[in-house]
């Protein structure tokens, strides 16, 4: 028998919110795990630490779910754990407006003492209800720009792969929901608890940086056509110019006006988003071309391998042959 140090409390509430448009694999994560920790207690003779029940609005059936305990939600319920979902990666904004009837809730939860936490961009119901505001927090790593411009009062860590701070949790993209669950069980059970449950998933419990998994995909359909312009000029010119300013020299708008406005647009500066579209280049030549890291460079817009090499590891969290290694399928 894998003897288990008992919760702090006797048996924890824990909510799953089924929003509008959420991620079936996200939640069926979450309950996988949590389930899987309460067996564990029923295997070693022990109570059972989670009472997990599944939240949708009234109008909101979640039939996904029929084989699991759901209810509507309903006023004078309180939960000591609130699970939040992704949501599918299209239409964000869209998603939380569908979801506006949870904000109150998650507020009036918080307020009452229940911890919360979010899974990938489930982090934007979050930050809609004010609850990450001056707070840390991460999300789907290509979210990360669409975050920081609608909610700049999170400080937002885009590489990171869990946050915490005051009872409220989120954690970045995909896979990294296993690594908040498991931290969860951590607090709430022992840190046996999860490495057991992390031995189960085969998680990798030493993971800190999504980075390596990110695709900087910026968005060129938001209606500003002096900002689309200069992203179409870094993108021609990105492996041939040396400064920015070659770049934006023939947009029409002086360059403090055009800094503010492509901040405004992509949550990032024309320098840092020609910073980004180099290295997205450097990444995608490591995994699909054989050119040597010097060619890899000199292709992308750089011209020193020191200071290439010390911008990729930055940017994506390891070297340029570790990323190679990791992503390319190649041996070279």
């Amino acid at each position: 028998m894998f003897l288990i140090k008992t919760p702090s409390q006797t048996i924890m509430q824990v909510a799953i919110i089924l929003t509008h448009d959420h991620r079936l694999l996200s939640a069926a994560a979450v309950l996988d795990v949590f389930e899987t920790a309460n067996r564990f207690y029923t295997e070693d003779g022990l109570d059972q630490p989670f009472t997990l029940s599944l939240l949708h609005q009234s109008n909101h059936a979640a039939s996904a779910y029929d084989k699991h305990l759901r209810r509507p939600v309903e006023a004078g319920s309180y939960y000591d754990l609130i699970l939040v979902p992704s949501f599918k990666h299209d239409g964000i904004g869209e998603a939380i407006n569908a979801n506006l009837a949870w904000i109150p809730w998650l507020q009036n939860q918080y307020a009452e003492g229940a911890a919360v936490a979010s899974f990938c961009t489930g982090a934007f119901l979050l930050a809609a209800a004010g609850l990450l505001d001056n707070k840390p927090a991460t999300t789907h790593i290509n979210a990360e720009a669409a975050f920081a411009r609608l909610f700049p009062l999170v400080q937002l860590q885009a590489e990171a792969v869990v946050t915490e701070k005051d009872r409220v949790y989120t954690s970045g993209g995909a896979t990294n929901t296993f690594h908040l669950l498991m931290l969860l069980l951590e607090v709430y059970c022992s840190k046996e608890v999860a490495v057991r449950a992390a031995k189960v998933f085969s998680i990798d419990l030493d993971r800190n940086r999504q980075t390596y998994f990110g695709t900087f995909a910026p968005a060129h359909d938001h209606g500003d056509a002096l900002v689309k312009q200069t992203q179409d000029q870094i993108k021609k010119h990105f492996s041939k110019a040396n400064t920015i300013e070659e770049i934006i020299i023939d947009v029409p708008a002086s360059r403090r006006n055009l800094v503010r406005r492509f901040k405004l647009v992509t949550g990032i500066t024309p320098i840092e988003y020609l910073q980004k579209t180099r290295i997205e280049a450097a990444k995608q030549l490591l995994e699909q071309s054989r050119h040597s890291i010097l060619e890899v460079m000199l292709e992308s817009g750089y011209n020193d391998l020191k200071t290439f090499r010390s911008l990729f590891k930055k940017t994506v969290g390891m070297t340029p042959k570790m990323y190679r290694d990791k992503f390319s399928g190649q041996m070279v």
